[in-house]
């Protein structure tokens, strides 16, 4: 019954099928990324290291700037019509830009790169979901699952790289320039706050008053002046950080190397990270179920848990079934991050800034990526995939004793949206739904 409300909830379609077309589009090309540098454009760890140290450096500003935007825009679109605009320019930048310079003047071209993407889609991706999970409070459906359909378009994309990066890179980029016409077209012209009727139908008052004052410059200044905030944002450099790190910059051709040739592990790894994103889309609709069970705390040390044994597990393994098992649990651990940490943010600070203190955590991410991704990337280069990934792995397991500590509890210090935690059993959920 829910989930027919769902369906017949225009926001929920609405911003399910943006989020669909933003991930797509992104997936259809950076879950690629590195091997492309790496075995097409034959750039060494070091080099890699630098592109992702620049990416993460200039989303460091462009997340600051895009989430202050979006949190005075409230639940405007503007914001994401600029992205999926840029988005369009993905084939032709790439084609007759970014490479050119890239192989003549290598750090010119790598912060060019660095400046388009985080404009286009490094930055822009927090902003989506921000504003998703925004418009899921004020007009009632389950954030979860909306991103679900994100991770689901991710997923989609990815398996059809697999096969036209095989072909030709340039059809994965050209093809984004063609998802990000439609997501573009989709926020134009499909908008149900549009309506009346809509609104009234669906709107929380309560959220819609909340919303009413708009976050002045104080408020969002006196962000930065909150101390649990830039404790959990510790905790994220050492442990979300590593999403780029270890499965952006490392994994993919770590992966390809178990194969006879790099078409046939090109191939098998547009496969598997598809298994995992659509994995990963089920989990979205699942961990708000479990984290309504465990309670916020539990829920995100144990994506750290899930986070720990899988990079261990691939610092270990030695063949491609067992690597590719425990990559499968990169499903559990990004929907809990992407989900709980939503959560976790509107519980403790104020719903009204929720993208800028997505963004504040954010940003202990990307200085984390700044600082670690060109020295793993040379240790990469001396000591090999698998002993870089034990000292991942270590770390990792660093952060979630420290989170453990200063994870604040569900009743602990609530600022905003308070949470209850269902006390009933599965059982007796499922008794329940029937």
């Amino acid at each position: 019954m829910k989930q027919k409300s769902q369906w017949k909830n225009p926001f929920y379609t609405s911003y399910s099928l943006s989020l669909l077309l933003f991930f797509a589009g992104w997936g259809i090309w950076w879950s690629f990324f590195q091997i492309w540098l790496t075995t097409k454009e034959g750039f060494s760890g070091a080099q890699v290291g630098i592109i992702y140290s620049f990416n993460s450096a200039i989303s460091l500003i462009m997340n600051l700037v895009y989430s202050n935007f979006q949190d005075r825009l409230g639940v405007k679109r503007n914001l994401l019509i600029f992205c999926a605009v840029l988005q369009i320019f993905l084939g032709p930048f790439f084609t007759w830009l970014y490479v050119p310079i890239l192989r003549t003047h290598f750090m010119l071209g790598a912060l060019l790169g660095s400046i388009y993407l985080t404009f286009a889609y490094l930055s822009a991706s927090p902003m989506f979901e921000a504003l998703a999970e925004r418009i899921s409070r004020r007009f009632g459906y389950q954030y979860g699952q909306a991103r679900a359909w994100g991770s689901f378009g991710y997923a989609a994309a990815a398996l059809a790289a697999g096969y036209l990066f095989t072909i030709s890179p340039y059809l994965v980029f050209w093809s984004g320039s063609v998802i990000a016409a439609l997501l573009l077209v989709t926020l134009i012209f499909w908008n149900p706050i549009r309506n009346s009727n809509n609104i009234k139908k669906f709107e929380n008052i309560s959220e819609n008053q909340r919303e009413a004052t708009p976050p002045t410059t104080k408020d969002f200044l006196n962000i930065f002046k909150i101390k649990s905030l830039w404790e959990i944002a510790i905790f994220l450099v050492f442990s979300g950080t590593f999403y780029t790190i270890f499965d952006q910059q490392m994994f993919p051709q770590f992966f390809t190397k178990f194969f006879s040739t790099q078409a046939a592990g090109d191939h098998m790894y547009g496969i598997l990270n598809s298994i995992e994103v659509f994995l990963e889309s089920i989990m979205m609709g699942l961990v708000p179920i479990l984290m309504r069970k465990i309670g916020l705390k539990k829920t995100i040390l144990l994506g750290t848990t899930f986070m720990f044994i899988r990079i261990a597990g691939c610092g270990l393994i030695t063949n491609p079934f067992g690597v590719s098992c425990i990559k499968l649990l990169h499903a559990p651990e990004t929907a809990i991050f992407v989900v709980v940490m939503f959560r976790y943010y509107t519980l403790h600070y104020d719903p009204r800034i929720s993208a800028t203190i997505n963004i504040v955590t954010g940003i202990a991410g990307a200085i984390g990526q700044i600082i670690l991704s060109t020295p793993l990337g040379i240790l990469r280069d001396k000591i090999g995939y698998q002993p870089t990934f034990l000292v991942i792995a270590v770390i990792v397991l660093c952060a979630g004793i420290y989170g453990y500590f200063i994870i604040r509890d569900d009743n602990q210090e609530v600022n905003g949206q308070p949470f209850e935690k269902d006390n009933s059993s599965i059982i007796k959920i499922s008794v329940d739904k029937n």
